[in-house]
């Protein structure tokens, strides 16, 4: 697939957001990832919701491969679930409540354990329909009282939950080491060193917990790197909740002997919003983003520099490029603007796409193209029919 700057919406900015305190907030607003509506209220654009994908791609393949089934559940909750498990008091200062026309009252999910239970109690009877494990990826609403660092601390964010069901406590160890690998796995493709330290389990319950954190300037959780106390940033958190919203929500099914007992219950998440900002945090430089691949919004991006003279060569072999990058299954942007080559090569750092295509009439006397990878700056010559074989190598092996 490849896309025209032209006839896409990339709305770059050259100057810092007035109060964007954060690397990641600065840049996604710059280099058109995001649009802030209200302050912890962000919209996503064309640029910014192609690396939303490519992380929930990441995280949907990971959770399949841990025996996870995708679900879709309600931002709208009656208030009643909560009130079985007391935390419409314990989270109420993070809630947001309402009545609709009808009298009934309403929260907005800060998260879905009491609605995920409230599910599978109404199918799961018997030990012979367990293990199960279910995820979503949805929008949480909180209302913090101090939204900061963009996307890292907002109003309303995009979280991936999953629920694992089980029998006993050794079913709920093996699910959760399950759960533990994924999430190594899913930090590791996004190209995150993730510190993990065993946490407390706070307003969520049960016994044993894990963090996944990030080092980074704006983080909020203090943690030891290398014996160099750190600040980090949480991505994810996994629970072995046990039995407390089973109980609490009367979600039990029979064992072989006809006896009820409380389903045993683990939970792991993911602020997928907060893996965006964490690897602009620890993936860029002074010019702007260094996407690593996986998460890339495009794989490469093409330079195509109007001049005096060669545009017809130019505009010809853009065109090639272009169809024979497409052809190997690459997603490629094109920056056909009638910009400033010194504009063009601004942007292109700016949002960071890995491997970087210029063609010039300078370059093309010679039957050259410049190969520039975004990661270190590194520039290299290539012969022009050489060249998507070559760039295709780079791409698979060192980008």
């Amino acid at each position: 697939m490849s896309m025209h700057w032209s006839k896409y919406f990339i709305p770059t900015l050259k100057e810092t957001p007035f109060k964007a305190e954060a690397t990641s907030h600065q840049l996604m607003i710059r280099a058109g990832l995001v649009h802030m509506l209200t302050s912890g209220v962000y919209s996503y654009l064309p640029l910014g919701l192609r690396v939303l994908k490519r992380v929930e791609k990441i995280i949907r393949e990971e959770m399949e491969r841990a025996l996870a089934q995708e679900v879709f559940l309600p931002c709208l909750h009656p208030i009643e679930l909560w009130k079985q498990t007391g935390r419409d008091k314990t989270l109420a200062e993070v809630m947001y409540r309402f009545k609709d026309g009808k009298g009934r009252e309403l929260c907005l999910g800060p998260t879905h354990e009491e609605v995920i239970t409230d599910l599978v109690k109404s199918f799961v009877q018997s030990y012979r329909q367990l293990p199960v494990t279910l995820y979503q990826i949805q929008t949480k609403f909180r209302d913090e009282m101090r939204p900061r660092f963009g996307v890292v601390r907002a109003c309303e964010f995009i979280m991936k939950d999953a629920y694992s069901f089980d029998r006993d406590v050794e079913g709920l160890k093996k699910n959760y080491q399950l759960m533990y690998d994924a999430y190594v796995n899913i930090f590791k493709r996004c190209d995150l060193d993730v510190v993990i330290t065993e946490a407390d389990s706070g307003a969520m319950g049960g016994d044993l917990s894990h963090e996944f954190l990030v080092p980074a300037s704006i983080g909020e959780d203090s943690v030891k790197v290398n014996g160099q106390d750190a600040v980090a940033i949480e991505l994810g958190h996994i629970f072995q909740l046990g039995t407390k919203y089973s109980l609490a929500q009367e979600a039990l099914f029979l064992d072989e002997d006809g006896k009820q007992k409380p389903i045993i219950m683990g939970c792991y998440g993911i602020g997928v919003s907060r893996v965006i900002a964490a690897i602009i945090e620890t993936h860029c430089d002074d010019k702007g983003i260094i996407w690593p691949k996986e998460v890339a919004p495009f794989d490469l991006q093409l330079l195509p520099l109007a001049g005096k003279e060669g545009t017809e060569e130019i505009n010809a072999l853009a065109e090639r490029y272009d169809k024979e990058f497409t052809q190997r299954g690459f997603e490629v942007l094109v920056d056909d603007r009638d910009e400033s080559p010194g504009r063009k090569f601004n942007d292109a750092d700016l949002i960071g796409i890995p491997l970087r295509v210029t063609l010039g009439s300078r370059n093309l006397k010679e039957g050259k193209v410049e190969i520039k990878l975004r990661r270190d700056q590194k520039e290299i010559l290539v012969d022009k029919d050489d060249l998507v074989s070559k760039a295709a190598e780079m791409l698979k092996r060192d980008v």
